[in-house]
C-alpha cells in the first residue's frame, strides 16, 4: 500500500512539471542531491551554444519525485544568446558536437570508467574506499553535467525535421519519425563486443555448454574460460557490466547484480539475435519526400540527413556518461554499506543510498550519521511509491508557451525544433482507455501477442523471458542490455521521442508508449496484443 507524503508543494514560483519518464518511482536521497545541479548546469552550457532563449531546465526534487520549470534568461544575456542561435543554425554546430563526441568525448569517458572499474572495491582499507566513493561520486557529477552537455545537439535536428516536415506534408509525427529509424544500433543493445562475444561462443562446443548452465554459473565460466572466449566475455563485461539497468538512480541496481538478463542476451546473441530494424527504405523517405512541396525538397534531404547523424547520440550521451559512472558508484557504496552492515550500523549494504552526502561522510568515518532504522525506513518509503502517487504538476497551471513571433528566425528555429523534441519527449497519449483496450501512441509499427510481464523496477527484471510483453512505467538508455529478450514493449508514460520508443523502432519490436494506466491495469502474465501502428494494447484475458 502507497505511504505517498499528502503535501506536495511548489519547490519554487510558477509552473512545476513531473518527470515521470526519467524519474518514474523515488530517487534515493544521494542520486536526488547530486542530479538536479548537474543538470541544470549541463543543460545550461548546451542551451546557451545553441541560442535557447532560456536560462536551464530548474530541476528539483520534491519527496523523491523530479518536477521542472523551465527558467527564463537574464535579460543582459538576450542578445548574446540570440547571436548564438544564428550561430547555430548557420554553422550546423550538431555536426561538430557530434564529431566532438565520438572523438573525444566518448573515449575519454570510457578511459575514465576503466580506470575507475579497475579498483576493486573490497581490496580497499577504509580510508582508501572512502576516498574512492568520493572519486566516483566527483566522477559520476561530471558525467551527468556531460550527459546534459550534449542534450541540445541529440534532440535539436531531430525536432527539426519533425517540425518541418509535419507543416510540409500533414503527416503525424509517428510516422516521420520512423525516418530516422535504424541509424543508432546501441539503442537496441547491439554493440562490437557482443558480436564478438557471440561469434567466439559459436566457434566453441564447450562455450555453447556453458550457457546451458544457470545464469551466474555460466556468467562466471564464460569470463574465466581461456582464449578468445574469455577475453571476449571480459570485453563485453567491461563494457556493459556496471551500466545502471533501467535508472539513472544509484539506488538502482547494475548489469552485474541482474545476471540473468546479461546471460539470456548473450544466449540471444548466439543462437543470431533479435530481429533488429533496418534502415528506412528508399520507398519510405520517397513516400514522404513526394509530399515535401518541390520547393522544400532539398531541405528536406538535408533535414533527413542531419536527424540521422544525430540519432546515435540520443542514447549514448546517456550510457557513456551517468548510466557507467552512477554503476561504478553504487559499487563503492556498496561495498562501503555491506562494512557497515557487518557493524550494525546498516541493515542492509543498500540502504547507505539513502543517506546524503553530508550524513555519508561521517558514517564512511564511523564517526556518526543517521541510524540503521531511520535509513531502512527511508528506503521502504521509497519502495511504497510511484510517480503514479503524485500531481502531475505543483503551482499555477501549465499554460501554452508564449508565441515565437517576433524573434529572429533562426531563434524561432532553434526553439521550435528543442520544442518539439520535448513535447515528443514527454508528452504521453490523451486518447481514453477503457477496460480492454489501452490508448497510447504507436511508437513502432507491427502487432505482437504474447504474455505481460508487468515490471515494477530493475530489482524485477530477472523475472523477464524471451517473447514477454513489457509493462513498464518508463524505460531509460541504461535498459538497452535486457530490451532484446522481448516481443513488444508498452509503457506509461512518455512520447515518440522517449527512451522506450527509440528502442523499439531500432529493435523493429512493436511498441506503445503514454498510455498512462498500463501497469495498473494489465495484471501480470496476461495475454495482451500490442498493435504499435495503432497505439493500442488489447486484453486478450
Amino acid at each position: 500500500m502507497s505511504t505517498a507524503p499528502t503535501a506536495f508543494d511548489p519547490p519554487g514560483p510558477g509552473t512545476w512539471l513531473q518527470d515521470g519518464v526519467h524519474v518514474p518511482r523515488p530517487w534515493s536521497r544521494y542520486q536526488a542531491e547530486i542530479h538536479p545541479p548537474n543538470l541544470a548546469a549541463g543543460f545550461r552550457e548546451g542551451a546557451r551554444r545553441y541560442g535557447l532563449l532560456l536560462d536551464t531546465l530548474d530541476y528539483r526534487m520534491v519527496h523523491g519525485l523530479a518536477y521542472f520549470a523551465v527558467a527564463p534568461p537574464p535579460e543582459a544575456e538576450i542578445p548574446a544568446i540570440i547571436a548564438a542561435g544564428a550561430t547555430a543554425i548557420q554553422q550546423r554546430l550538431w555536426r561538430e558536437d557530434v564529431e566532438r563526441w565520438e572523438r573525444e568525448a566518448k573515449p575519454a569517458s570510457i578511459r575514465d570508467h576503466l580506470a575507475l572499474q579497475r579498483i576493486d572495491p573490497g581490496g580497499l582499507d577504509d580510508a582508501a574506499l572512502a576516498a574512492h566513493v568520493e572519486r566516483c561520486r566527483e566522477h559520476q557529477q561530471a558525467m551527468i553535467r556531460q550527459h546534459h552537455r550534449f542534450s541540445v545537439p541529440a534532440i535539436m535536428p531531430i525536432g527539426d525535421l519533425l517540425a518541418h516536415a509535419a507543416e510540409w506534408t500533414g503527416r503525424p509525427p509517428g510516422e516521420l519519425i520512423g525516418l530516422v529509424r535504424g541509424t543508432a544500433p546501441e539503442s537496441a543493445g547491439s554493440t562490437p563486443e557482443l558480436t564478438r562475444l557471440a561469434g567466439a561462443i559459436r566457434a566453441s562446443d564447450g562455450a555453447r555448454s556453458l550457457l546451458r548452465e544457470d545464469d551466474e554459473t555460466a556468467l562466471a565460466a564464460l569470463l574465466a574460460a581461456p582464449g578468445e572466449v574469455g577475453a571476449a566475455a571480459r570485453a563485453y563485461v567491461d563494457l556493459v557490466g556496471y551500466r545502471l539497468l533501467d535508472s539513472i538512480d544509484t539506488g538502482d541496481p547494475y548489469a552485474l547484480e541482474v545476471p540473468h538478463v546479461v546471460v539470456e542476451g548473450i544466449r540471444l546473441a548466439v543462437e543470431g539475435g533479435p530481429p533488429a530494424s533496418s534502415q528506412a527504405s528508399d520507398a519510405e523517405v520517397a513516400a514522404v519526400r513526394d509530399d515535401v512541396p518541390d520547393g522544400h525538397r532539398d531541405a528536406f534531404d538535408e533535414l533527413l540527413a542531419e536527424a540521422r547523424r544525430v540519432s546515435p547520440l540520443r542514447d549514448e550521451r546517456g550510457l557513456y556518461s551517468e548510466v557507467w559512472a552512477g554503476g561504478l558508484a553504487r559499487r563503492a557504496l556498496l561495498e562501503a554499506g555491506r562494512r557497515l552492515a557487518q557493524a550494525g550500523r546498516v541493515e542492509e549494504p543498500v540502504h547507505l543510498v539513502d543517506a546524503d552526502w553530508a550524513e555519508l561522510q561521517p558514517l564512511l568515518a564511523s564517526s556518526g550519521g543517521p541510524p540503521a532504522g531511520e535509513l531502512a525506513g527511508r528506503a521502504a518509503d521509497r519502495a511504497s511509491r510511484t510517480a503514479a502517487d503524485a500531481p502531475p504538476f505543483l503551482g499555477a497551471p501549465p499554460e501554452p508557451p508564449p508565441p515565437l513571433d517576433g524573434l529572429p528566425p533562426e531563434t524561432q528555429r532553434v526553439m521550435r525544433a528543442v520544442g518539439v523534441s520535448i513535447d515528443a519527449l514527454f508528452a504521453p497519449s490523451s486518447r481514453a482507455n477503457d477496460a480492454t483496450t489501452l490508448r497510447g501512441i504507436g511508437a513502432s509499427p507491427g502487432t505482437y501477442t504474447g504474455p505481460a510481464r508487468v515490471i515494477a523496477g530493475p530489482h524485477e527484471l530477472h523475472r523477464l523471458e524471451r517473447g514477454d510483453v513489457l509493462v513498464v512505467p518508463t524505460t531509460a538508455a541504461s535498459f538497452n542490455v535486457a530490451l532484446p529478450l522481448l516481443g513488444a514493449i508498452v509503457t506509461d508514460s512518455g512520447g515518440l521521442l522517449s527512451h522506450a520508443a527509440i528502442v523499439s523502432r531500432e529493435l523493429g519490436l512493436p511498441g506503445v508508449v503514454g498510455c498512462r494506466e498500463a501497469t495498473r491495469t494489465i495484471a501480470d502474465g496476461a495475454r495482451v496484443r500490442v498493435d504499435g501502428e495503432a497505439g493500442e494494447v488489447t486484453l486478450l484475458d
